[in-house]
């Protein structure tokens, strides 16, 4: 059994997180229209390579990146090209940001694409082009970009790898959900991983011992494979990087640094089933699990929400009752915020909308 470490300080708020996991991770109608921000990440906002009135296929690239620190866009679904403009986003400040907005063909129809099942035998700098090619960046809500953080062209060797399945925050089970269902795949994205950091002496997945279920789905996909799936008591903040880094290896990261910095790289469990659909299944990031909850709600329940799906469109489908609610936050009662409207779209690093009222989920 691996060693934990106590982080001084944390909370233990109510979690309320058992009424959206009594059902299997659903799948929503696709949206009329769909608006994809341009900056969903930490870094320069992605460049349109698309037009107005032009036709696109899921999957394909309709938004290059800006730079080294940027990641390209692509389109959830089929269909064509009505705006490219700024439009609200879900963002506290409630300023515009530059968006594409797509209108739905409602046949879905992807693009031809295909992924390697024998990653061992490329090359780490290889396997990364792909990551960043696929558009995908931290889906634990910081937003960096994934193929700069595992950049194999540093010169800092990496011995420990740290997959962050803590979800500290209440009402959010967005990766609980995931793992319960998706175990398998996602120690696939371990593995791939592993191979991109030249395989670190210690992996580790770190999750807190409020989430059984996730915790035995995984134990028979880990065995034989020199990844430790290390449980430790549920706090709040324990998800935060430089928390969980400690608890798990003791270690503090010195201000100012990158966990880089200390040989260890940390990644979001929504972000390693992203990179295990990249590599082995080639498709891009274009929807992500999503928690909708809340005393507002009629339905409590994940999705495989399309990126760019107005939140109106999931409370729709979930029974919201405005009366009921007087807000509609992102994220969770912790560190979530009211959006401005019900109008904007998600984003990859957005992982709750909830229809309850913020007086009953107060800080």
């Amino acid at each position: 059994m691996n060693k934990t470490w106590v982080t001084p300080g944390g909370v233990h708020p109510p979690e309320n997180k058992l009424q959206s996991v009594t059902q299997s991770i659903g799948q929503l109608p696709i949206p009329e229209t769909l608006v994809i921000p341009l900056s969903q990440h930490i870094g320069a906002a992605a460049i349109p390579c698309v037009e107005v009135g032009q036709t696109v296929l899921k999957g394909q690239v309709i938004a290059k990146p800006a730079g080294v620190v940027s990641i390209p866009m692509h389109a959830p679904t089929s269909g064509t090209v009505s705006a490219i403009e700024h439009r609200p986003i879900a963002h506290s400040s409630g300023m515009l940001a530059p968006c594409i907005e797509i209108t739905s063909d409602g046949a879905d129809t992807w693009i031809e694409h295909e992924g390697i099942s024998d990653y061992e035998h490329i090359s780490p700098a290889k396997l990364v082009e792909m990551v960043g090619n696929a558009g995908i960046s931290g889906m634990g809500g910081a937003g960096f970009p994934s193929a700069v953080k595992l950049n194999p062209g540093r010169q800092r060797p990496i011995d420990t790898l740290i997959v962050n399945a803590t979800e500290c925050e209440p009402y959010i089970t967005a990766d609980d959900s995931a793992i319960r269902e998706r175990a398998e795949e996602i120690v696939e994205g371990i593995k791939i991983l592993s191979a991109i950091l030249d395989h670190p002496s210690h992996i580790m997945i770190g999750i807190e011992d409020n989430k059984p279920e996730a915790i035995e789905a995984l134990a028979p996909h880990v065995e034989g494979t020199g990844i430790s799936v290390v449980v430790f008591p549920t706090k709040y903040p324990s998800g935060g990087e430089k928390q969980l880094i400690y608890i798990l290896t003791g270690q503090e990261l010195p201000s100012g640094k990158l966990p880089a910095d200390i040989g260890m790289v940390c990644i979001n469990i929504g972000t390693t089933y992203a990179i295990k659909r990249a590599i082995i299944d080639g498709e891009p990031l274009v929807s992500r699990v999503t928690t909708v909850t809340g005393d507002a709600v009629g339905i409590q329940r994940n999705y495989d929400t399309l990126i760019g799906t107005p939140v109106s469109h999931l409370l729709s489908h979930n029974e919201y009752d405005q009366q009921a609610g007087g807000r509609v936050v992102m994220g969770g009662p912790m560190m979530g915020f009211t959006l401005p409207s019900a109008d904007v779209p998600n984003c990859q690093n957005h992982q709750l909308y909830s229809g309850a009222q913020l007086r009953r989920n107060s800080r």
